[in-house]
């Protein structure tokens, strides 16, 4: 049996106030003072000095803002990484990626597209990387994507939605600060945070499992049990456990896969432009046939933090747009194996996918 030998995140800072140390950790990696550190921040941190204050520019160094209202898209990669390209006098010393999970997959994609010759849209897939990218560093500032630990970056591309999954594609360097994930808007802050719970859910109960994917999934499961169900946290100890969550739930998948509710909420995501934590839970509330205690324990969360999903989002769509979401869907055959087995296509037919759409 051939076991995959999958690379992790080398080096990683954990703690409140570690962003305070991103100009020491980043000091030694500049290759040359024409070689640029290129920074990717979310739009969100445009006018807060609080955060970009913090970030020292030194020679060509420069912020780049960027807007998450949209996931990230293929050609929105190539546009970053020509004008990066364009306007740097040497390839640049590193690309740092700060905010949620679009902007880390941003900063994974732009860094590999730098080396890798063509459009980022020829990488969607498994493995089709061919040279390491250019050092990137990950600092979420909001949790539950996993996003700064998986050897994925999502991206829409003109046919389809999906990953840029390579050895090549985990951060070289992370830096952990739950004090950056204050002041998230609460609905936000659920919709991302269980996307690290179905993480868990679809990947402990996936064909693929496995004691390493297990034992990470199982520890985030129960994070995100505390932090959604129980009373007795603080909100800065809610903060801490969540980015944890999110870590080890990103971590659960590294030996495993995703399923179901991800599948189908590439399929919203890539249509209608659905965002990928709330198409997460518009599906997953839909999904007690595959995951009937995990969306027990989902829907007792929601009720929790008043949270109400909205409806009627595919009411109005055409029997081609259907037919677009199931292929975009049907497209990802290793979530679907790891959801229902080998003969995952005997059950799982376009008709039952276009019943489960028709639900949201």
């Amino acid at each position: 049996m051939n076991y995959k030998n999958f690379p992790m995140v080398p080096r990683v800072v954990f703690g409140r106030g570690s962003f305070n140390q991103i100009n020491d950790i980043l000091a030694p990696k500049r290759t040359s003072i024409y070689a640029p550190f290129i920074f990717l921040l979310d739009n969100v941190f445009k006018n807060n000095p609080w955060l970009t204050s913090r970030i020292k520019l030194s020679y060509d160094d420069r912020i780049i803002f960027v807007s998450s209202k949209e996931e990230p898209k293929t050609s929105q990669v190539d546009e970053l990484v020509e004008d990066i390209i364009l306007k740097s006098k040497e390839r640049p010393s590193g690309i740092i990626g700060i905010g949620g999970g679009s902007l880390l997959d941003m900063a994974k994609a732009v860094a590999l597209l730098i080396t890798n010759e063509g459009d980022a849209q020829q990488y969607q897939g498994w493995d089709l990387i061919k040279n390491p990218g250019i050092y990137h560093v990950g600092i979420p500032t909001i949790s539950g994507t996993g996003a700064e630990v998986s050897r994925t970056t999502i991206l829409t591309g003109p046919k389809l939605k999906l990953g840029i999954n390579s050895d090549y594609t985990p951060f070289d360097q992370v830096i952990l600060d739950p004090e950056l994930t204050a002041g998230v808007p609460k609905q936000q802050w659920f919709y991302t945070g269980m996307d690290c719970y179905v993480h868990c859910v679809e990947s402990l109960n996936g064909t693929y499992l496995n004691e390493f994917s297990k034992t990470y999934g199982e520890k985030s499961f129960d994070l995100c049990k505390e932090i959604f169900l129980d009373d007795n946290l603080s909100e800065e100890e809610a903060q801490n456990k969540l980015m944890m969550a999110s870590w080890h739930g990103g971590m659960s998948i590294a030996y495993s896969q995703v399923g179901v509710a991800h599948a189908m909420s590439y399929g919203l995501s890539f249509l209608l432009g659905v965002k990928h934590g709330i198409g997460n839970c518009l599906v997953f509330d839909h999904l007690e046939e595959f995951y009937p205690e995990g969306v027990k324990i989902f829907k007792q969360m929601k009720e929790k933090h008043g949270i109400e999903l909205p409806t009627g989002i595919c009411k109005d769509l055409s029997d081609d747009d259907f037919d677009t979401m199931i292929r975009v869907a049907l497209s990802l055959e290793p979530l679907w194996e790891n959801a229902v087995g080998k003969n995952w296509k005997q059950t799982i037919t376009p008709e039952k996918l276009r019943g489960i759409y028709k639900k949201i």
